[in-house]
């Protein structure tokens, strides 16, 4: 039985994946890389040492685009050494890149057909990439791709897929067009892979989702007199999970586990959700809110069904509600956002009203981005005319304020203590993500770094902070 199983990757057996885009995107990685391993395959730490270099992309950005292109171009060079060296595209592929990409790459594989992709990599060349709101494709494929286990990249922090897709149609958003509809796993699905990831020692789980507060699961047992299960609800569900009971005491976290999740809607935002939020002790006190302009004429064009003052009233409603159910450094919530520059007919005065609601909002942290036109979008159909120069001007207006924000924010946790889950030792210090999610870099007063490394990686920690910087803390063990 085994030599059937390895018929299909006969040619060649170290893989290679470079990820490109959100956690979404790492999160099919580590399926793709379980698929791969079930199926002889084994991961190298170099692209040089590999027979199969996957390349995961996200044509949500031009750059994301363009870092692909260049890798592309490199892999000629590769196979010019490793006459074995296949290559395959996968991720959020618009139907414009794909036709491009078909040049450069030996398959072009969708990843909702994962499960077949042993069977496509048993051909000299492959393109299986049909648009994914294709009814057809829907019924065949479905979510079933979730199904398979991930390989997690960090097992002590999973990503946790809990819908795919997304039916909001923003008109700058390419995304309804290369995930296909919003789909649903069913609660069971990711229950499972959750306890399954907590009993193997996972200290934070990431739920993610195009849009995580629209997610519906009908279920088969009563919660609050209702059938079906909201993402307040799975919220709810996750949080009551016990978890690992701490191997040191006093335990660093207060928590067994830490739960966040990205990326949700404004308009999706129930006060259901901001209660369930503020009362569940696993969640994290941060979030990630995009607004995406701070123009009432600018969002219409954009499809974003909110308006700035119901948006500035939702984070009003966050911030009070964490202030009333919880305790400490946990009362003050740290709020992100997303924000584009230089939308299609952005003018000078719809710009200050976003600068007039960075200002007002104080946000922990920004994602800003310039306008890039994506292909098959509504916002194609407008005409570009906000100069590049113009709109890296606009960047770095917003930019500059958020730093100010950023930094008085940061500030009020010199001399706290915080909680800690250090990702990984760099130049003799431990890297890692506070509850709050503020990248924390920790000084050792221990030499031994190795050992601390060893002993803290992947495990709660408590840091007193002793420095603030814009986009980060710095603080010493305790």
């Amino acid at each position: 039985m085994k030599k059937a199983v390895f018929c299909f990757i006969i040619n060649f057996m170290n893989y290679f994946i470079i990820t490109f885009g959100c956690q979404m995107n790492k999160s099919d990685s580590e399926r793709i890389a379980s698929v791969l391993e079930k199926n002889g395959y084994q991961l190298v730490s170099k692209e040089n040492e590999a027979d199969l270099i996957l390349v995961n992309m996200c044509s949500v950005r031009q750059s994301a685009v363009d870092r692909v292109y260049g890798k592309a171009k490199g892999f000629a060079k590769l196979k010019t050494k490793n006459e074995k060296l296949k290559t395959v595209l996968t991720g959020c592929i618009s139907q414009k890149d794909f036709k491009k990409f078909k040049n450069f790459f030996d398959y072009i594989l969708s990843i909702k057909a994962l499960s077949q992709w042993p069977e496509f990599l048993n051909e000299k060349r492959y393109f299986y990439y049909p648009n994914p709101r294709d009814e057809k494709f829907i019924e065949k494929f479905k979510a079933e791709y979730l199904k398979e286990k991930s390989k997690y990249s960090k097992n002590f922090s999973a990503f946790i897929p809990i819908s795919t897709g997304c039916d909001n149609f923003c008109s700058f958003c390419i995304v309804p067009y290369v995930r296909g509809n919003l789909i649903c796993r069913p609660h069971e699905d990711i229950l499972k892979e959750i306890k399954f990831s907590v009993e193997a020692g996972a200290k934070e789980i990431w739920l993610l989702g195009q849009n995580v507060n629209r997610y519906r699961s009908n279920s088969k047992f009563k919660i609050q007199n209702s059938k079906l299960i909201n993402f307040a609800k799975l919220l709810k569900i996750v949080n009551d999970i016990p978890g690992l009971q701490p191997t040191h005491h006093p335990p660093a976290s207060r928590a067994p586990f830490w739960i966040r999740f990205t990326s949700p809607h404004p308009a999706d935002f129930s006060d259901e959700l901001i209660e369930t939020m503020a009362k569940c002790q696993k969640v994290t006190p941060y979030l990630n809110l995009p607004v995406q302009s701070g123009d009432d004429e600018i969002l219409k064009r954009m499809n974003r069904p909110y308006t700035v003052e119901q948006y500035k009233n939702l984070v009003k409603k966050i911030r009070v509600a964490f202030k009333k159910y919880r305790k400490d450094l946990e009362r003050e919530i740290t709020i992100s956002t997303d924000v584009i520059v230089g939308f299609p007919g952005e003018t000078e005065k719809q710009f200050k009203n976003t600068v007039k609601l960075f200002k007002e909002m104080k946000f922990d942290m920004a994602y800003i981005a310039k306008y890039s036109p994506r292909p098959g979008t509504a916002a194609t159909k407008m005409k570009d005319d906000v100069s590049p120069e113009e709109k890296e001007k606009r960047y770095k207006i917003l930019t500059g304020i958020l730093k100010e924000t950023a930094l008085e924010k940061n500030k009020k946790f010199i001399g706290k203590e915080v909680e800690v889950l250090p990702e990984e030792q760099k130049n003799g210090f431990l890297i890692g993500k506070s509850h709050h999610y503020k990248t924390v870099k920790i000084q050792a007063l221990n030499t031994n770094y190795k050992l601390l490394t060893t002993n803290f990686i992947g495990q709660f920690v408590k840091v007193k902070i002793i420095d603030a910087l814009p986009w980060g803390l710095k603080g010493i063990l305790v």
